[in-house]
C-alpha cells in the first residue's frame, strides 16, 4: 500500500513539474527582460529607459542578516560609480510594513522597490536570493552573480566589472567598506 501511495505521489509530482511554466534563465549576453516596477513612492522604474541612458545594476534581495551585511558594499558600489553613470535598482522581497523601518535605518540613496510576491525573480529567471544583474547601456546582460557574500567579494567583483564597463578607474569597494565597518561583537 505504501508503495502504491508513493508511486502515485511521484507520478502526480512529475506530471505537475512537467506542465509547470518555467521562466527562461537569463545568461550573460542576453537582452535584459522587459521590466517595470513601481518604487515605494509609486513612481515607475523602467529598466529599458534606465539602460538606454547607461548601465544598471539590478539587485534582487531581501533584508535577511546575510543580505543586510552585504548591503553596505552595494551602497558603496553605487556611490563609487554613480557619477560615471551607473544606476542601482534594488528590489526587496519584504512587505511594506516591515520594509519602511528598514529603509529608513539604511538611508538608501539608490532606487528601490518592493516585490513581496517575487514576480521580479520570475522575470529575471531566478529563484536565488540575492541575485545581481549588471545590464549594459542598451540592455545587454554583462554580468550575473547569485548568492550572498557578506564579506563583500561579490560587490567588489561587480564593482570591477562596472568600472571596466564605464571605462573608469576601479574602486576597491570591499576595502573601502571594511575600513569603515564597526566590529561585530559576539555575545557570550
Amino acid at each position: 500500500m505504501k508503495k502504491i501511495i508513493l508511486s502515485l505521489t511521484l507520478t502526480i509530482a512529475i506530471a505537475f513539474v512537467a506542465t509547470a511554466e518555467t521562466a527562461k534563465t537569463l545568461k550573460v549576453g542576453d537582452t535584459a527582460p522587459a521590466f517595470k516596477i513601481k518604487n515605494t513612492s509609486g513612481k515607475e522604474i523602467d529598466l529599458a529607459k534606465l539602460s538606454a541612458k547607461g548601465p544598471v545594476l539590478v539587485r534582487l534581495t531581501c533584508g535577511c542578516l546575510g543580505c543586510d551585511r552585504e548591503l553596505p558594499y552595494f551602497q558603496a558600489l553605487h556611490e563609487a560609480y554613480k557619477k560615471d553613470g551607473i544606476r542601482l535598482v534594488a528590489i526587496f522581497a519584504e512587505p511594506d510594513e516591515k520594509f519602511a523601518k528598514y529603509a529608513k535605518s539604511k538611508q538608501f540613496k539608490m532606487q528601490y522597490a518592493l516585490d513581496p510576491k517575487r514576480n521580479s525573480w520570475k522575470t529575471f529567471g531566478t529563484k536565488t536570493m540575492p541575485s545581481n544583474f549588471l545590464i549594459g547601456k542598451g540592455g545587454k546582460v554583462i554580468a550575473i552573480s547569485k548568492g550572498c557574500d557578506p564579506s563583500g567579494l561579490i560587490a567588489r567583483n561587480l564593482g570591477d566589472k562596472t568600472a571596466t564597463l564605464l571605462n573608469t578607474a576601479k574602486v576597491d569597494i570591499k576595502t573601502q567598506v571594511d575600513k569603515n565597518k564597526k566590529p561585530i561583537i559576539q555575545k557570550k
